[in-house]
């Protein structure tokens, strides 16, 4: 099958079955996304059966921890990272931190870190905190009118002295797509480590993180269909050369130095959920016998195709309304389906509960891009009013949107 079958996806995911969410179209993905199904049954099967402290050996804690090495290996597989080079904890905002703490120690006074305006706060925050250490901290700032960062000014940024790049492979409000490749082929040239946030990026299809040539990649699952964790893909050698945040005597575990709080036993094992439920679009699709990385490809091209073509005439609608400012590229091919927008005459937030009245949840707010609200001119306090989606939504769903908004705007 070429094209998504929206029925199949549709059916694995509970809410669009349950009565009290009964004509809601849940527009706020972005923000987090319905859990499938087989993540669900693993959380609920997990506290009932092996609700115990993992790797012991009685059954049900030994069951526990293969549960959870099971989860973690089938992640890295489709990832195309290795097990010791995927972590998990409580989300990306914690995550960040912690590396954070570690670079902290391995950063010398005059070292330079390099951060944009344009990623969720989780990405910038953390970095510019090292400032207080001597480090200094180089703004790669977007096009004011465009919104999009440019290749161009990060390369004149670079010096000798730069140790850090961190990038979003997606804004959360402008949503294109960044070339993340050419950008982390630079900052390698540049002799730095790239960190880039894919929190924005993974809900429309999880990459293989080696071809994008990150040093270190982020992303929250609960955005991705799954529980509440951060991931962490953390390449082995930087791994190794920085010092461990966690207990002291498990400075030599390499799963367990960037870990310094207990991971959650349940969520880590509902991540198999997961995962079961893209090898059941694999195999629906008729790509389940292919290898991990021909699977996680061939599922990557199917959501990012169902979605390209229910973005495209939201951004007609949006593009070519009068009283409409959206940020943004207007052709859905170079962006993600997060749609990011003003109206003339309504604040964000108002407006948002009109279309609440509708049955449509949209957010709206500054979404943790404080720093890009203030680039584009835009009162972080007002925000903006953002429509996102993933591949379950239905072009039924997104009508009803651009009907909604055509009546209120």
């Amino acid at each position: 099958m070429t094209a998504l079958d929206l029925d199949f996806v549709r059916a694995q995911f509970p809410a669009f079955s349950e009565a009290s969410l009964e004509g809601f179209a849940h527009f706020e993905n972005a923000g987090g996304s319905y859990a499938c199904r087989q993540a669900i049954e693993w959380l609920d099967r997990y506290y009932r059966q092996t609700k115990v402290q993992p790797y012991y050996p009685f059954p049900p804690s030994t069951k526990a921890g293969e549960q959870m090495d099971s989860a973690k290996a089938r992640m890295a597989a489709w990832l195309n990272v290795g097990t010791d080079e995927l972590h998990f904890g409580p989300s990306t905002s914690q995550n960040t931190y912690v590396m954070a703490q570690a670079l902290r120690e391995k950063l010398s006074p005059g070292d330079e870190v390099i951060v944009t305006n344009q990623d969720h706060e989780a990405n910038i925050g953390v970095w510019r905190r090292l400032e207080s250490g001597g480090v200094v901290i180089r703004e790669w700032r977007v096009d004011p009118v465009a919104a999009e960062l440019r290749a161009a000014d990060l390369q004149a940024l670079l010096g000798p002295r730069t140790r850090v790049v961190a990038f979003t492979q997606c804004s959360n409000v402008v949503a294109s797509l960044n070339p993340v490749r050419e950008l982390t082929d630079l900052v390698h040239r540049a002799g730095a480590w790239a960190i880039v946030d894919g929190v924005a990026a993974c809900p429309h299809g999880m990459p293989d993180i080696q071809a994008l040539g990150a040093d270190i990649y982020l992303f929250s699952l609960y955005k991705v269909y799954g529980p509440h964790l951060g991931v962490m893909a953390l390449r082995r050698e930087l791994n190794a050369g920085l010092p461990s945040q966690g207990h002291f005597f498990n400075a030599g575990k390499a799963g367990a130095r960037f870990t310094p709080a207990g991971p959650d036993h349940a969520q880590i094992a509902a991540v198999n959920g997961l995962m079961e439920y893209l090898d059941a679009v694999a195999h629906r699709h008729g790509f389940g016998s292919e290898p991990v990385r021909t699977r996680a490809a061939a599922v990557r091209n199917l959501f990012r195709d169902h979605e390209t073509n229910l973005l495209q005439p939201l951004l007609d609608y949006l593009s070519d309304h009068p009283r409409v400012r959206m940020i943004g590229r207007v052709h859905a091919a170079e962006r993600a389906p997060t749609v990011a927008f003003t109206v003339d005459g309504h604040r964000p937030r108002e407006l948002a509960s009109r279309l609440s009245d509708f049955g449509l949840g949209v957010g709206a707010g500054h979404f943790y891009a404080y720093r890009l609200m203030e680039a584009l001119g835009i009162h972080p306090d007002d925000g903006v009013l953002r429509a996102s989606f993933v591949h379950y939504t239905s072009p039924q769903e997104v009508t009803r949107l651009i009907m909604a908004l055509d009546t209120l705007a």
